[in-house]
């Protein structure tokens, strides 16, 4: 174990996802988000298999004894996805970075109604902080006091952002699942592979022909989700969640950096104290997550002869 390193990738996972989401924001009025999601998990897949290669984790990394869990996984992930990039081409980067944050809060209460989690009064307090944050930060795009209704470009990104984070949530709850019998690396692997075809289904949905800039974009776009998911499964391996999972934070103060300098983006006062509210809230529950794991180390050790 080595902490720092974890870190280290960690923040570099940070960076890198945030370097393709940058892409894809750009590349939005090019191509639609389903083709945008083809783009991001089929040029993935050759970055992980020369990772898988490299690791000597090949054969392991392929093998599964869930395919079926693996297709919902990542109907559920690609769905998450389409409306994440969708978002992206509507509303700022730093607020569609912190409606994401809504994930990790959401995903505690889908765990305790479809895995049967315990949810105790601190998750429950958090949990209510969480979507407090949540709803501030769409409180300016979801009012009709402007003049400004339901149906403008700004609402209806809010809207799909917050469906994006719900569906990641989902998508959190198979992982769980499928880590019971299933290898991070497959997990992995079969996501890029089964999100390609999966969003081959959006084809007659309006797919066309970017310019080559921006298909070369798209590309990288792909080459970066590789990249980043490489680094983010690697730093597990040498930290606890509980140490790596808070930098998942710093997304927020990149996304705000190019929102500013790349799109001339200025996040509201709202956004930014709803933003708050939610880290605040995925922080204490990470926290409360770490001095549980001690509780049930040290209980385990007082057990043992």
């Amino acid at each position: 174990m080595s902490p720092i390193r974890g870190i280290l990738l960690k923040l570099a996972s940070v960076a890198v996802f945030m370097a393709m989401a940058t892409i894809i924001k750009a590349t939005s009025g090019q191509v639609p988000p389903g083709q945008a999601v083809f783009f991001r998990s089929a040029f993935a897949v050759p970055v992980i298999l020369v990772w898988l290669l490299w690791s000597g984790g090949l054969v392991r990394g392929l093998r599964t004894k869930n395919p079926l869990g693996h297709f919902w996984r990542a109907l559920v992930g690609v769905t998450a996805m389409g409306f994440g990039f969708a978002g992206l081409g509507l509303l700022p980067l730093p607020e569609v970075t912190a409606i994401g944050y809504a994930a990790p809060i959401l995903t505690v209460i889908f765990a305790a109604m479809f895995l049967g989690e315990e949810v105790r009064a601190f998750r429950i307090a958090t949990v209510a902080m969480g979507m407090v944050g949540v709803l501030v930060i769409l409180s300016p795009r979801l009012t009709t006091l402007s003049g400004e209704g339901l149906g403008t470009a700004e609402a209806l990104g809010a809207l799909v952002v917050l469906m994006g984070a719900v569906f990641a949530a989902l998508a959190q709850v198979f992982v769980r699942r499928l880590v019971t019998t299933e290898t991070t690396t497959a997990i992995v692997f079969w996501f890029s592979v089964n999100a390609a075809l999966l969003s081959l289904v959006t084809l007659p949905f309006g797919w066309r022909m970017p310019e080559t800039g921006a298909f070369l974009w798209l590309i990288l776009a792909g080459l970066l989700g590789g990249v980043g998911q490489v680094l983010l499964t690697s730093s597990y391996r040498h930290a606890d969640t509980s140490v790596i999972a808070p930098f998942e934070y710093a997304s927020m103060l990149l996304a705000l950096l190019v929102g500013y300098f790349g799109f001339g983006e200025v996040p509201s006062l709202t956004v930014i104290g709803g933003a708050s509210l939610v880290v605040g809230a995925g922080i204490l529950i990470i926290w409360r997550e770490r001095r549980l794991g001690l509780e049930r180390s040290r209980q385990r050790e007082s057990m043992t002869p």
